[in-house]
């Protein structure tokens, strides 16, 4: 490896703060959600669940995050001065990424929620559930200022951003494309995957699981007549 070519940490986990400093140890691991929320929610989800509303969910915010690294390369707003101890100088800081994704999910998930899709949240608890994502949005926009990575300005940015581009994606998804779901679950790709729509059920983990305890029931029947008969 030649002297003459700098070595470029990966960004994604490269998240530093000042040792002995307890509050931003916190700050650090919050600005890790959108990895977490992208590993460990998204992929996990598509694995498990492929679900069409959480797969157009988690497109929306690739396409929000190539929007920014767009408008990014275009605007090439420098950093705050602390990027040099940062080791971040060669990158743009308008708009922040991590502020535009965490308000792109905070939104869209706010409004699957407040319009009830899937069904998984009763009224008592809907606002509860909304608590979290946004104190979350809310603690990584405040992280990236104070690690010294972003500016005020930046954060806000990257805010406005997300919450306008998770707005209108919620709004192409349920509007636009939800008439094409049960084409795309009777495809070639949507039976070979199975990949499916619960947004009309009014309680999915109730359905799921009268039809999990249904099926178990039906099971144990078969197999106790075939005992008898055999």
């Amino acid at each position: 490896m030649g002297a003459d070519h700098p070595l470029k940490a990966v960004t994604l986990t490269h998240v530093r703060y000042q040792r002995g400093d307890q509050l931003g140890h916190f700050l650090a691991w919050v600005s890790l959600v959108p990895v977490f929320i992208s590993l460990g929610g998204f992929v996990s989800h598509f694995i498990f669940r492929r679900e069409l509303q959480g797969m157009f969910f988690g497109l929306g915010l690739v396409i929000s995050q190539f929007i920014n690294e767009l408008i990014k390369k275009s605007v090439q707003q420098a950093r705050p001065e602390t990027c040099a101890l940062l080791e971040m100088c060669d990158s743009h800081g308008w708009p922040s990424s991590h502020s535009q994704y965490m308000f792109f999910f905070t939104v869209y998930f706010t409004l699957l929620t407040c319009k009830g899709i899937g069904g998984i949240w009763k009224v008592r608890t809907k606002w509860a559930a909304l608590f979290l994502p946004w104190s979350l949005a809310v603690l990584t926009m405040y992280s990236r200022v104070y690690l010294g990575y972003h500016t005020v300005a930046q954060v806000f940015a990257g805010a406005a951003l997300g919450t306008f581009l998770g707005g209108v994606w919620f709004w192409v998804v349920n509007s636009l494309i939800f008439c094409y779901f049960p084409l795309m679950e009777e495809s070639a790709f949507g039976r070979f995957f199975y990949v499916k729509d619960t947004s009309h059920i009014p309680n999915v983990l109730k359905f799921e699981y009268d039809n999990a305890r249904a099926a178990r029931t039906g099971m144990a029947a078969r197999k106790a007549m075939a005992s008898k008969s055999s």
